[in-house]
């Protein structure tokens, strides 16, 4: 059984890279496991923004995101590292992409990091919350 560890990051939160992918890949290399790096940014196509966008932006964000995933790993792990793990950028609600790429990679633990939470988010933020709710491998959460 190949083992895999996904790193879920987000690029607006870039003082949680360094702990979120440091983690990852050091859990990673003691189960010898694949590391792939997930981000997710909203999506565009909601009827109620989606007309305020021009018609290429949520392609020209997926862009700018891939670039700036490969960006944070390159300064965080190294380039040769950045070179050994799968990128994945996906558009929608960030938790349940997150879950559905665990799904697709057939993941094994999930390394992602919670925002300062609100007196509402009860100490996690809400996608980190529902991703260790809902998720069916374990979950590590960076403060």
């Amino acid at each position: 059984m190949t083992k895999t560890v996904l790193a879920a990051i987000d690029l607006i939160h870039k003082d949680l890279h360094g702990d979120i992918l440091g983690k990852a890949a050091k859990f990673a290399e003691l189960d010898d496991a694949r590391l792939v790096v997930v981000t997710v940014i909203p999506d565009f196509g909601m009827s109620i923004v989606g007309t305020y966008f021009d018609e290429d932006a949520e392609k020209k964000a997926l862009t700018q995101a891939a670039t700036d995933l490969h960006s944070a790993v390159t300064e965080q792990l190294g380039e040769s590292e950045d070179k050994q793990i799968k990128h994945v950028v996906c558009h929608g609600n960030a938790y349940e992409e997150i879950l559905e790429t665990a799904d697709k990679f057939d993941v094994n633990l999930i390394v992602m990091g919670a925002h300062a939470p609100k007196i509402r988010d009860y100490l996690l933020g809400p996608n980190a919350a529902r991703v260790v709710r809902h998720s069916t491998c374990s979950v590590f959460v960076v403060r």
